[in-house]
């Protein structure tokens, strides 16, 4: 029996794309649109779709008026939204999880976070080529998930942001066992 349930992944009706150059204008709108009550999904864009930035806000196009308001009144930068016009545009998953028999590994994007099940430990992070990875690694090993510094808080970088996912996935796993 597995440790998790997967919740179903949320899709859209009339998907469509935010797509941005950089990864801090990606960072800012979701944060912006979250606070703002949409409902958005942080994804990897189809590789014939990026513009520069690997990551882009997948949205609901019916939405996309009030989108492109909230965002131009809180001066966030963005190239263009854009359908998803067929099965060979897919959006690509940033987080993957594998279940070992004591422990948990979350990779998102190319940060890897893995977690004892029974204590709740971070055991290792792995991946990224981020300068910010060594302080990252020496603020979350051998503290439980629980009770680690949020990446988000203490990085700056895209190796922080996916780490940041990756704690978030874990927070989930281990408060469905309780």
């Amino acid at each position: 029996m597995a440790l998790f349930k997967r919740k179903k992944e949320q899709s859209f009706d009339g998907e469509g794309l935010l797509l941005f150059v950089q990864v801090p204008d990606a960072m800012k709108a979701e944060k912006i649109l979250k606070n703002s009550g949409y409902i958005i999904k942080l994804v990897a864009p189809p590789p014939a779709l990026r513009k520069g930035c690997d990551l882009a806000l997948q949205i609901n196009l019916v939405e996309q008026p009030g989108i492109e308001r909230t965002l131009k009144e809180k001066d966030a930068e963005y190239i263009e939204i854009t359908p998803l016009k067929n099965e060979n545009q897919e959006i690509l998953g940033i987080v993957k999880i594998t279940d070992f028999d004591n422990a948990v590994m979350i990779k998102a994007g190319n940060m890897k976070l893995t977690f004892d099940k029974k204590s709740g430990v971070i055991l290792n992070i792995s991946g990224g080529g981020c300068p910010d990875i060594p302080y990252l690694y020496i603020e979350l090993i051998d503290k439980k998930i629980t009770e680690a510094l949020r990446p988000k808080d203490i990085g700056f970088t895209l190796c922080a942001l996916m780490l940041e996912r990756a704690l978030d996935e874990s927070l989930e796993i281990w408060e469905g066992r309780k």
